[in-house]
C-alpha cells in the first residue's frame, strides 16, 4: 500500500507516520507537507533514511500540485491544516484558504485519482460546545464558534459534499485535544511543561474551567490507521480517550509534577467565544472496529513530560521564535 499523507511533518501527521512505519512492513509513505511554521523536518528524522519513506514538500492550496504528487497512492490521509485558535481570531484568513480550499484540492485530487481510502483528519471542535453529562455522537449537528473550527466545519460538510454529489466517499474523523511528542509549544500541555522547565509562570485563560477530552496522540495515531485500513468508506467516527479535565485540573497535575503550587498560574483575559466543554462520544469506533487506547492519560502525561526534558534540542528553539509568545492557549490539534 503507499499512502499519501498531507501535514506530515506536523504535531499529529508525524506521529501517525512513525505509527504506520513503525507496525507495518509493507506500507510506503509519501509526507506532503509546506513546511509552515508548526511542520517540522526534525519530527521525522528517524526515517530520513528509510526507503519507505519520501518527503515532498508543497502546498494543498496549490490543486495541480497535489494532483501530481498524488498520482499512484492507494490512500490518503488529510491532516494538514491551520489548528491554534487564537491565531484563527488574529487572521482567519488562512484557516479559511488551507483548511477549506486547500482540503478540496486534496478530495479532488483524490477523487480524479480514484483513491480507494481516503480519510480526513477533523476535530471535536465542529460541534461546538456541550454541557455536562452529555456528549456528541456522529450525526449531530455542526455548530462552530471560532474561525478554525468553522473552517474545519466547512471542510467536513465538503467532504459529505463529495460523497452524495460524486459518489466518492471520504471517511472523517473527529478528534480530542492530542498531547505526546513533537507538540509544537503554543499548545497547553507543551507550553506548560516547558515553562515550568524554565521556571516560569504559566498562563491560564478565564477561570480554567474549560473541559477537554485528553487524548494522546499516539493513541490517536492508532485509531486514525484502524480507520483508514478498516472503516466504512464516507462515514465518520469520534475518536478521543475519554479523558475530560477541566483546564485547571490540568494545570494542577502539571504543577504537582513539577513540585510547584499555584503561585506558578498566571491568569489571563479568556479568548473571545472560548467554549466552554467539548464532550464525544467514541462508541461507534470502540464497537465497529474494536479500537480503544492503549496508554493510558497518567502514564501518557508522564511520557510526554519525559520527552520534552530528554528533547530540549527540539523545542527551545522554536520557543525562542516565539511560540512562548502565545498566551493562555488550551488548543492540541494541530
Amino acid at each position: 500500500m503507499r499512502v499519501f499523507v498531507t501535514g506530515g511533518a506536523g504535531f499529529i501527521g508525524s506521529n501517525f507516520i512513525h505509527h504506520v512505519l513503525a507496525t507495518t512492513d509493507d506500507v510506503r509513505v509519501t509526507n506532503f507537507d509546506l513546511l509552515t511554521y508548526a511542520g517540522n523536518l526534525a519530527n521525522l528524522q528517524d526515517h530520513e533514511d528509510d526507503e519507505r519513506y519520501t518527503f515532498v514538500q508543497g502546498d494543498i492550496r496549490h490543486s495541480q500540485a497535489v494532483f501530481d504528487a498524488m498520482a499512484g497512492h492507494d490512500a490518503v490521509v488529510n491532516f494538514a491544516a491551520e489548528s491554534h485558535v487564537d491565531r484563527s481570531i488574529e487572521g482567519p484568513r488562512e484557516f479559511l484558504d488551507t483548511n477549506m480550499t486547500g482540503a478540496g484540492s486534496v478530495f479532488e485530487a483524490g477523487r480524479r485519482h480514484e483513491v480507494e481510502r481516503f480519510l480526513h483528519i477533523s476535530t471535536d471542535e465542529v460541534y461546538g460546545s456541550i454541557p455536562e453529562p452529555d456528549s456528541f455522537v456522529e450525526g449531530d449537528a455542526l455548530e462552530p464558534n471560532s474561525p478554525y473550527s468553522a473552517s474545519k466545519a466547512g471542510a467536513d460538510l465538503l467532504a459529505r459534499a463529495y460523497r452524495v454529489t460524486y459518489g466518492y466517499p471520504i471517511t472523517v474523523t473527529r478528534t480530542g485535544n492530542n498531547f505526546g511528542p513533537y507538540h509544537y509549544p503554543e499548545k497547553m500541555i507543551p507550553l506548560f511543561v516547558t515553562n515550568l522547565m524554565d521556571g516560569r509562570k504559566v498562563p491560564l485563560y478565564g477561570d480554567g474551567r474549560n473541559v477537554r477530552d485528553w487524548t494522546y496522540v499516539r493513541n490517536n495515531a492508532a485509531a486514525q490507521w484502524k480507520v483508514l485500513t478498516e472503516g466504512n468508506p464516507g462515514e465518520v467516527y469520534n475518536v478521543a480517550d475519554g479523558n475530560e479535565k477541566s483546564n485547571k485540573e490540568l494545570t494542577d497535575v502539571l504543577l504537582e509534577r513539577f513540585g510547584c503550587g499555584e503561585e506558578m498560574i498566571e491568569f489571563v483575559q479568556d479568548r473571545p467565544g472560548h467554549d466552554r466543554r467539548y464532550s464525544i462520544d467514541t462508541t461507534k469506533v470502540r464497537d465497529q472496529l474494536g479500537w480503544k487506547p492503549e496508554v493510558g492519560f497518567e502514564e501518557a502525561l508522564e511520557a510526554t513530560i519525559r520527552w520534552y526534558r530528554d528533547n530540549e534540542w527540539w523545542w527551545r528553539p522554536l520557543k525562542e521564535g516565539g511560540a512562548s509568545d502565545r498566551r493562555g492557549v488550551v488548543g492540541g490539534k494541530g
